[in-house]
């Protein structure tokens, strides 16, 4: 290893009840890409945050040391001023400014010392978009970018400002495979350029594609650093080092054999949505059936969670037409509360913003949806809701000190198992899982699919759209590709393969 860029040295945080860093070493040599992986709660995020000012000195113990100089930051700007910049999973753009004013946004070019240079600022955002392959007018706005620009809007934000360090969280998590692929070409392109990458992803092939160095982290500490170059790499180790045991098949085995009995059946179903003046879904036809994981891939912004949504109660109020069939009786759902009513249930790709509400607790936000079953004279029993939540805790096996911890302070994993709980607790049929592994860890990921698996068991009717072909292929009896809001192609799972879906997919 070259000579290390970043040291920090026995970093311990502690939060009430938690000690999320336990004398963490991390160490990072000049001009490489640095994977740090490890499950949800490992602590990665936070130690990063603190890296980034975001814990700022005096709130940890331990040293931070770039290029041989302590560190004690008292916040984001003198992390920045340092040359370390941080992209988080949830980006941080304002949508309805443009490009350029995003990238310069608190280091506006000033002509005069009093008023902006905006032909220079223009000029520059070019520039800089250029360096990051993003072929678009800086004059647009930042909400009529896709998601994977954006994600490079960020990046072209850091790097104006002659960062040295750049942190990625999930960078990849909401992009689509060639957006990904994307990006991490641009990491190496940085790399070249003399930047030094730390990448957090739960996408362990990415890691092990790009790294030079991977540290794993587990419960708080540091369990080791291995190096890409050397041959000690490999997804099988670094889920070993990040669970503490073996998992050799991450999608656990089960036997497809649904049943022929449909439960639900989706004919000829168009949607237009008057925001965007365009048809989204055009002449859908698919069906479910009892015991049935039915996979939908697909593009992103191919349709698939408008589908979804608009099955469920359509609260995003697109204009539909079709029959929707369930039990094989014809159904309208006017709204969400209908479709819980009569059997069926969505969860969301968005946990934190649609999901959750985060400033709850975990026991009401697992009743939030069935309140009514733990209301006595229209009045929540709070000796029934913390039964339920105490059950749904043990049986999806919650990891939270207590149900009354506010669901903010769970891990991401945590959080999707408290979403899955919310919507189980309404006793659907038809369970609709839109992208629902997104920004969790391989452990919890396993956790995820065994509990899918029994459900279909037991009889559930799953619906599963997914932006990980290997997901899509290790957990569906059948599937659908959906393309430009058509449906491309359906096929059983033994004669599905990832070329025949990537080629269906991109058929428009």
């Amino acid at each position: 290893m070259s000579a290390p860029i970043l040291e920090m040295r026995n970093i311990t945080k502690k939060f009430p009840g938690v000690k999320a860093l336990d004398e963490v070493s991390f160490r990072v040599a000049a001009g490489e890409i640095h994977g740090l992986v490890g499950e949800n709660g490992a602590g990665k995020s936070t130690l990063m945050k603190v890296l980034s000012g975001v814990h700022p000195y005096g709130t940890y113990t331990g040293d931070i040391l770039l290029r041989n100089e302590l560190q004690k930051y008292k916040g984001i700007g003198d992390s920045e001023k340092a040359g370390i910049a941080i992209i988080y999973q949830e980006l941080a753009l304002i949508p309805e400014m443009t490009v350029y004013e995003n990238i310069f946004l608190g280091h506006e070019i000033s002509r005069n010392g009093f008023t902006v240079d905006w032909n220079e600022t223009i000029k520059r955002a070019d520039e800089i978009l250029k360096r990051v392959r993003l072929d678009v007018n800086p004059e647009i706005k930042v909400k009529d970018l896709s998601v994977g620009k954006q994600q490079l809007v960020e990046i072209a934000k850091a790097l104006h400002r002659d960062v040295k360090i750049l942190i990625l969280d999930e960078p990849t998590a909401a992009l689509n495979e060639d957006d990904s692929a994307n990006l991490l070409n641009l990491l190496r392109e940085q790399r070249e350029h003399g930047v030094t990458c730390i990448l957090i992803s739960h996408k362990l092939r990415e890691v092990i594609e790009v790294a030079d160095t991977v540290t794993v982290l587990r419960d708080g500490q540091t369990i080791c650093t291995l190096d890409a170059h050397q041959g000690e790499v490999s997804e099988p180790v670094l889920i070993k080092h990040m669970v503490g045991r073996e998992i050799t098949n991450i999608y656990p085995d089960r036997e497809h054999h649904p049943a022929a009995e449909i439960t639900l059946e989706v004919k000829d179903w168009n949607a237009y949505d008057p925001r965007l003046g365009r048809d989204i879904l055009k002449g859908i036809n698919f069906n479910v059936k009892k015991g049935e994981v039915l996979g939908f891939a697909g593009l992103m912004g191919s349709g698939r969670t408008e589908l979804a949504l608009s099955i469920f109660g359509n609260p995003e109020g697109y204009r539909v037409a079709g029959e929707l069939l369930f039990n094989g009786e014809k159904v309208d759902f006017g709204h969400p509360q209908e479709a819980i009513d009569t059997g069926v249930a969505y969860l969301t790709e968005d946990r934190k913003d649609k999901g959750l509400v985060l400033i709850q607790d975990v026991k009401q936000n697992i009743t939030l949806a069935n309140l009514r079953e733990i209301a006595l004279r229209g009045v929540v029993d709070n000796n029934a809701e913390i039964k339920v939540a105490g059950e749904y805790r043990a049986s999806l096996n919650i990891k939270t000190p207590s149900i009354e911890q506010k669901v903010r302070n769970l891990s991401g994993g945590n959080q999707q198992k408290v979403c899955l709980a919310k919507w189980l607790f309404v006793k659907p049929d038809v369970l609709i899982l839109d992208e629902p592994t997104r920004g969790i860890d391989v452990g919890a990921k396993y956790e995820i699919y065994t509990i899918i698996n029994q459900l279909v068991q037991e009889g559930l009717s799953i619906i599963m759209i997914s932006s990980e072909l290997s997901e899509i292929l290790g957990m569906s009896d059948r599937i659908y590709v959906v393309s430009g809001g058509r449906i491309a192609g359906e096929m059983p799972i033994e004669n599905a393969t990832q070329e025949k879906i990537m080629q269906l997919a991109t058929d428009y």
